[in-house]
């Protein structure tokens, strides 16, 4: 045992240090395959030593995988780390590289502001400047400068075709940047077109490249700044240098040469925006002040001084004060909050802005604030529009609709929400139902669709009611849409139940379960059994009127087979089976027509149209209401009278003594056991007595046997 221990120890010693030799010479620069397995081949032995050799490789490469696999799976874990910090960090960049931008655009426009008003009061600036390159532009040199810009933007624009007419040559106008750009697809990502972009001080000019001549253009587009959003892409190789302008409804991405191109873009955007911003607001200011009147000529009249000693002065008007800094900025901050789908920002805004012009008299600008508030109204209305349209995911419920239908309801558009509000979930409702398998069992898919759509129904009256709890207006219209629903409801429902013509106890069956998901709206106070009655009374009639046929041709069958036989059920369960079935359609005084063993005094026919006739009369119990109550009856008798006839012909025709007596204990059986039965079922279902019935059953007891007539005459 001993000596069998270091044998094994020395076979893995040497099998250890086997395995790094042949790793150290597979990895060593001059190895090659070809002589190594020469080589080996001339030393080995024999199959064996092959076969050891290339499990010791195998073993090797396996470890070596593992090891890659280790290697990799940890080189990838610090990938992804390293990635997510780079990212943060270029977020934080661009975000530090964005404020810098907006404080060297406010800290250039104080100090134009302080040059200008400089230049006003100290003429002999303009000297120093002379002597000094270094300071700033007066303004005739600024105004020189603008001049010289407005000349380069009208040199460039005679280059594109098509913008003359949608670009009138203004003053103020002259040309920021401009540079090539290449557009793509906001969904694929795919390249579209090579475009030209001209940014002004107002408003940004696209323009396509002409395939066939070289520096000219063609008018594509025309965005005021006043309107337009830019948003940086993040870059995701090979797609970079990118960034995105928002135009509602539309939105275009754009692609730089390089990054440092897209930086350009993205700040001379930002600031020429922001210009705009402060040049419009101080436009405005100037427009608020209070203008001096015009000082009226003197006049000869001496008449005139006592008019105007009579006359009461006008009344001045009062003026908005439209250079708060919120007011300034309200239409840029719209385009902000459609853009970033804020919809309760952007309404909050709005009514803020109401609430301050509530008791302030219409000026001329507040009306311009109001034209350009009014196209955002507009634009916001268009957005919340679309969030309530069919064409968005259906999914989330009617609770999905209540940040949009609260938005339009704020904006003053409550029938438009609630009309939009009803579409969107009329659609839900029908996709709901459409997807629903359609499963063997008629009464299982039945369940399934009463749960579905009354479980809809029920939520989007709920929702409804919570939405609009102010607008009582608006009630009239849900009632209309929940009649529309419930027709398409009973569609579905006719379709799999009285098409596929299902028997009268299933039909029974799943109008009953309709019924009582019905009810689940009287939650609510809403009972729409009425509507559910008047859509399906066509289809239940046919139903009753096709059952009630079947019945007749099956009793006239038997009725044709008739022998006027006593029943023999052969068997004591048997018999009592029959007598717990009769018990079960009303029959209590059953046992008085049974004989000796398992004998029946009653014919099979009139046993059989029994049963049948009490089946028909409980499921068309479930079936009943009030619309359906002649349809039933009329049943009722035609299918009693085919029985009558039958047992009345009998009597006629009978000329044997026993049989005759026969005949006479089933009419018995049949004018004072199961009729009295039908009617008193009929009066408990219906709730009032049936005159058809009781004027049937009393005609019958005064028929009289005429034996020279082989004819029924009913």
């Amino acid at each position: 045992g001993g000596l069998a221990a270091v044998t094994v120890a020395m076979a893995l010693s040497l099998g250890e240090g086997g395995g790094s030799r042949l790793r150290r010479q597979l990895e060593s620069g001059g190895f090659v395959a070809a002589e190594y397995v020469k080589q080996l081949s001339q030393q080995s032995d024999g199959d064996r030593d092959l076969q050891e050799h290339r499990q010791r490789i195998q073993a090797l490469s396996e470890e070596t995988a593992q090891s890659l696999k280790r290697n990799v799976y940890q080189n990838y874990r610090q990938f992804i780390e390293t990635a997510r910090e780079i990212s943060y960090l270029e977020s934080e960049m661009y975000q530090l590289s964005h404020i810098l931008t907006e404080q060297k655009g406010i800290m250039e426009a104080v100090t134009q502001a302080l040059l200008l008003q400089a230049d006003r009061d100290d003429p002999a600036l303009g000297a120093r400047r002379a002597a000094d390159p270094f300071l700033p532009l007066s303004a005739k040199e600024v105004a020189a400068s603008e001049e010289g810009r407005q000349h380069t933007l009208t040199t460039l624009l005679e280059k594109v075709e098509g913008c003359r007419d949608l670009l009138p040559e203004s003053p103020g106008k002259y040309l920021v940047y401009n540079g090539d750009l290449l557009e793509y697809d906001a969904d694929h990502m795919a390249q579209i077109q090579r475009v030209h972009a001209f940014l002004m001080n107002d408003c940004l000019l696209v323009a396509t490249a002409l395939p066939n001549r070289r520096g000219a253009y063609r008018y594509d587009a025309l965005y005021p700044l006043d309107g337009l959003a830019v948003v940086n892409v993040k870059d995701n190789p090979p797609m970079k240098d990118m960034f995105k302008l928002l135009m509602f409804p539309e939105s275009r991405i754009f692609q730089a040469e390089n990054a440092k191109i897209k930086k350009e873009w993205l700040e001379v955007l930002e600031e020429t925006k922001r210009n705009r911003a402060l040049s419009e607001k101080r436009r405005l200011e100037q427009e608020a002040l209070p203008r001096p009147a015009p000082t009226p000529p003197e006049s000869t009249n001496p008449f005139e001084e006592d008019e105007e000693e009579e006359e009461e002065p006008p009344a001045e008007e009062e003026t908005v004060d439209l250079s708060l800094e919120w007011i300034q900025e309200l239409p840029e901050d719209l385009d902000v909050c459609i853009a970033q789908r804020d919809f309760e920002g952007a309404v909050d805004l709005l009514d803020k802005l109401n609430e301050y012009l509530g008791d302030k008299p219409v000026s001329q600008p507040v009306k311009e604030l109001r034209a350009k508030v009014d196209e955002r109204v507009r634009q916001l209305t268009d957005v919340l529009v679309f969030e309530l349209s069919p064409d968005r995911s259906l999914r989330g419920g009617p609770r999905a609709t209540r940040r949009a239908v609260s938005q339009l309801i704020r904006l003053g558009q409550s029938t438009k929400a609630c009309e939009l509000f009803l579409k969107n979930r009329a659609a839900a409702v029908h996709t709901a139902i459409r997807q629903l398998r359609i499963e063997g069992a008629t009464l299982l898919y039945i369940h399934k669709l009463c749960h579905v759509f009354f479980t809809s129904l029920l939520e989007t009256a709920r929702e409804f009611e919570t939405d609009f709890a102010g607008n009582n207006g608006c009630y009239s219209a849900f009632v209309v849409w929940a009649r529309s629903s419930m027709r398409m409801f009973v569609d579905a429902f006719s379709k799999q139940v009285f098409d596929s013509k299902e028997s009268l106890s299933t039909a029974a069956e799943c109008v009953k379960v309709a019924k009582e998901h019905c009810k689940q709206l009287s939650e609510i106070g809403l009972d729409l059994t009425f509507i559910i009655h008047a859509l399906l009374v066509k289809d239940i009639k046919g139903a009753l009127q096709s059952y009630k046929d079947i019945i007749i041709e099956a009793t006239k069958h038997r009725n044709s087979e008739e022998m006027w036989r006593r029943m023999n059920l052969m068997t004591p369960e048997a018999l009592g089976k029959l007598r717990e079935e009769m018990r079960s359609c009303g029959v209590g005084n059953f046992d008085q027509y049974t004989g000796d063993d398992c004998w029946v005094n009653l014919s099979y026919t009139v046993v059989a149209f029994t049963k049948q006739t009490m089946a028909f009369l409980e499921e068309a119990l479930k079936l009943y209401f009030p619309e359906l109550h002649m349809v039933l009856l009329e049943s009722l008798v035609e299918i009693i009278l085919v029985a009558v006839q039958h047992v009345d012909y009998s009597l006629r025709c009978e000329q044997d003594p026993e049989k005759k007596a026969f005949i006479r204990q089933n009419a018995s059986f049949l004018y004072e056991t199961v009729l009295p039965v039908v009617e008193k079922r009929f009066e408990e279902g219906v709730g009032k007595p049936a005159k058809q019935l009781q004027d049937l059953r009393n005609a019958s007891r005064l028929m009289r046997v005429n034996p020279e007539s082989t004819t029924s005459v009913v």
